[in-house]
């Protein structure tokens, strides 16, 4: 993170010095005593050691009184040099233990202040998709796992996370559940996700929730324990395998299109805004198609009815729902224009 970039070079360059000094004195420690007392290589080092640290173990040899004066020398020049080297080390722990505290309490101030966001219980390789999805769409999220290595990449991410239990309802609870917008559970077991479900639904009926089941008999348990959508991603992976042998064009197609953007197209959808212009007209009377250059694949009433390939005649209503095909510049065009 950038606040750690600023100090972590004083930091090293105070550990990187004090590494050096240390070595210096044992480089000068030992030479000295292998000149002047003729004393073997781990000899002299052995005596060096025990000088600088003061450990007062047994001496090698009686030295003499060369020895002496220059053992005298040492222990002022390395004792000095040992403080220095230690408090460096003290102070790097020192500091990043406070630090920690304080990104901490960031952290959750951040977490106090956001709203209307979505919490992702789970950070797998699912969760992990769905959180560049959400960031790269400036959707604001809180991950909640139990797994402490995710916390590297979270925060590399700069984004909010707690490491817990999700099915405890004092997590569900810290992450803001009564502010949040919607839940995702991606959590590896079907029973976790069914009741990380009834947990957030009971703090927040409002909220709206999206599962994972890995079993066909776990849809209708969350359904019923109040996931308003259920995906499962065996079941849509083995559709898509199966598509792309019996209808190879269509499924290039929506791959293009909807997963990798290769020819430019991205499929959108925008609310109808009261306040829009093209409120009460039809899809022919919008120039839509003319002055934007998107094509509305289906239309969703805001009573929930799903229009697929609607006719020109297709009248645009505050609260629908449009699904539209185009470049990513005309679909913002869109966007202003039907919710301004």
């Amino acid at each position: 993170m950038a606040r750690d970039s600023d100090t972590s070079p004083i930091r090293l360059g105070r550990l990187l010095k004090g590494s050096i000094f240390l070595l210096i004195i044992l480089t000068v420690g030992t030479s000295g005593y292998m000149l002047i007392e003729k004393w073997s290589f781990l000899d002299a080092l052995y005596m060096t050691v025990i000088t600088i640290t003061t450990v007062g173990y047994r001496e090698v040899g009686t030295p003499s009184d060369a020895g002496r004066v220059f053992t005298i020398f040492l222990i002022f020049t390395g004792i000095g040099i040992m403080f220095y080297f230690l408090g460096s080390i003290a102070q790097a722990m020192v500091e990043l233990h406070v630090r920690a505290i304080i990104e901490r309490r960031k952290l959750g101030q951040k977490m106090r202040n956001i709203k209307n966001h979505y919490i992702l219980c789970g950070f797998g390789r699912l969760g992990k998709i769905i959180s560049r999805e959400l960031k790269l769409n400036h959707i604001p999220l809180i991950v909640i796992d139990n797994q402490p290595e995710i916390v590297q990449t979270l925060e590399h991410e700069n984004i909010p996370y707690i490491i817990s239990d999700a099915t405890n309802e004092e997590v569900l609870l810290e992450a803001g559940i009564e502010r949040a917008k919607g839940l995702i559970s991606v959590v590896g077991s079907d029973s976790d996700n069914v009741f990380i479900t009834m947990s957030a639904k009971g703090l927040n009926p409002n909220l709206f929730i999206l599962a994972r089941a890995e079993e066909e008999h776990t849809e209708k348990k969350l359904l019923r324990a109040g996931a308003n959508r259920v995906v499962m991603p065996y079941s849509i992976g083995a559709h898509k395998m199966a598509h792309s042998i019996i209808k190879p064009a269509v499924s290039d197609f929506l791959e293009l299109t909807v997963h990798s953007g290769q020819i430019g197209l991205e499929m959108g959808e925008v609310e109808v805004s009261e306040k829009s212009n093209l409120n009460g007209l039809t899809l022919l009377d919008s120039g839509i198609r003319q002055e934007m250059d998107v094509i509305i694949v289906a239309v969703r009433k805001k009573e929930g009815e799903m229009k697929f390939n609607p006719s020109s005649k297709t009248r645009i209503e505050a609260g629908d729902t449009l699904i539209a095909l185009g470049k990513s510049e005309d679909l913002t065009k869109l966007a202003k224009v039907l919710s301004p």
